[in-house]
């Protein structure tokens, strides 16, 4: 575990650097990157440690982003109370949802239909809310000149890069300390064998209500310093299906279970998608993006299965 504190520690003071050198583009390509890094790890949490597929954590991202913004705008709460306030919702949401589900043993595909149902109801609720401006949606104001950044959690591609960054190392850590505690370990025994780990002694349904809680928490953290970034919020984008997708596809690229594998998948992901439609508008090819995209991704998938993390982390250790 120490290894890989270090190891984290050592990324995130390399990329730390990354306002030095890069220009405004590439931050805020890989400040996106970064969020999706954070999302990843925090979708992880259940996919890939407790094996509970879910289909609608856009939910999270929706709650956690609308949260942040509304307190601001309408009730002139700051962000710093914002993100936390954000986080408790969001734990109350993926607990009440995992006890529904598990309680009643709904399990498996058909638990990740009941999250698909949740974020899709709660879709239609917030686009027919006065309050979170509907399918209009919710603007945050322009940023004035004596802004600062620290303070309003708002700023430029230079600032959200640094804050991405920050919130991907720590989902980083928060993913390497539940791996390497009595709670991992009790995770992915009800991963391999849920009879098997109830039989042990293993409390199954506290421990995946808190795994929900916990990775719900973490989302709607993410999604809060999200919409500040996007500055506009529409319940279709933030928390529709599509959200849901994307904030699936890193972890599964870069490889379930493992700590650096929704960073790696992200960081592979995000510039494939940007490249994709940057060919897609040169060709003129409408969905052209999609298909470059889905291909690139495809090709992963089938050729390692695994994940490019334990790919790369292979190869790294035979040079060695």
């Amino acid at each position: 575990m120490r290894q890989g504190a270090v190891l984290i520690a050592a990324l995130a003071a390399v990329l730390a650097c990354g306002p030095l050198v890069l220009d405004g583009y590439l931050l805020s390509l890989l400040a996106l990157a970064f969020a999706f890094a954070f999302f990843g790890s925090a979708w992880s949490l259940m996919m890939g440690f407790a094996g509970i597929l879910s289909l609608g954590h856009g939910l999270y991202v929706g709650i956690g982003g609308y949260t942040v913004a509304v307190g601001l705008v309408t009730f002139g709460l700051s962000p710093w109370l914002g993100l936390p306030l954000a986080g408790l919702l969001c734990a109350a949401a993926g607990a009440a949802i995992a006890w529904t589900g598990f309680r009643f043993a709904v399990r498996g595909v058909y638990f990740a239909l009941l999250t698909l149902a949740a974020a899709e109801l709660a879709r239609i609720l917030f686009e027919h809310w006065p309050l979170v401006g509907g399918t209009g949606g919710f603007f945050l104001p322009a940023l004035g000149a004596g802004n600062v950044p620290l303070l309003s959690l708002r700023g430029g591609p230079d600032f959200f890069y640094l804050a991405f960054l920050v919130l991907m190392t720590a989902g980083l850590l928060v993913t390497l300390a539940i791996r390497h505690s009595r709670m991992g370990y009790r995770l992915m025994a009800i991963r391999e064998d849920e009879d098997a780990a109830r039989a042990s002694g293993v409390p199954v349904l506290r421990m995946r209500i808190a795994v929900a809680a916990l990775s719900g928490a973490m989302t709607g953290i993410g999604g809060g310093m999200f919409g500040l970034m996007n500055g506009s919020l529409f319940p279709g984008s933030i928390m529709g299906v599509a959200a849901s997708i994307e904030v699936m596809i890193a972890p599964i690229v870069g490889g379930l279970g493992t700590v650096f594998g929704p960073a790696v998948g992200a960081l592979f992901v995000m510039p494939v998608h940007e490249l994709s439609e940057h060919l897609a508008q040169e060709a003129g090819v409408f969905g052209l993006n999609t298909l470059i995209y889905g291909l690139l991704v495809l090709v992963v998938v089938v050729f390692l299965p695994a994940g490019l993390a334990p790919s790369v982390a292979r190869l790294l250790r035979g040079r060695r």
